[in-house]
């Protein structure tokens, strides 16, 4: 991730004039949004357990509330997983079909 961000802000002298975007491949887009999910579970249950000890509701409250939205990006990220699973397999089968109309 470094390199990709070093690599826009230091652009040699050639590219500078172009337009250049680089683009966050699918599955690294994937991977940070699983380990944003994972830092706000812990957040959530932290916080959570925290308002237990300490006998205050609402930082209980929040806690569970964190770990209710960290199982939500959980299940949108798998979502969008599947879908792309499911379109692979499609595409698949539609070549292979391609192939033996051929």
């Amino acid at each position: 991730m470094v390199v990709m961000i070093a690599s826009c802000v230091f652009q040699p002298p050639a590219m500078a004039s172009t337009s250049f975007v680089t683009t966050t491949p699918f599955a690294a887009r994937i991977m940070s949004k699983d380990l944003s999910a994972s830092a706000k579970q812990a957040e959530g249950r932290l916080e959570a357990a925290h308002g237990e000890l300490t006998g205050d509701t609402g930082e209980k409250l929040k806690g569970q509330a964190k770990q209710v939205q960290a199982a939500a990006m959980q299940a949108g990220s798998d979502l969008k997983q599947g879908v792309k699973s499911t379109a692979n397999k499609v595409s698949d089968a539609t070549s292979k079909a391609a192939d033996k109309i051929k």
